[in-house]
């Protein structure tokens, strides 16, 4: 369950760009805290996920990963 979140995660990032986490909490039915230590993961298998904070921030894959 948590590697096919991981992998929709991962393409919700790719296909749409920089969202927030409550965004992706609600896209993916769960809480904001899961989509963070999600995020974590990702982060630790060495995907560049950058972190924008404030108003305008988000979450999205850095260095053109999109591409």
């Amino acid at each position: 369950m948590r590697a096919a979140r991981l992998l929709h995660m991962l393409l919700l990032l790719q296909n749409r760009g920089r969202l927030t986490t409550a965004q992706l909490a609600s896209e993916l039915e769960v809480s904001r805290r899961t989509v963070l230590r999600d995020l974590d993961a990702m982060t630790e298998a060495g995907l560049p996920v950058i972190t924008h904070r404030g108003r305008e921030g988000g979450v999205e894959l850095g260095f053109d990963y999109r591409n």
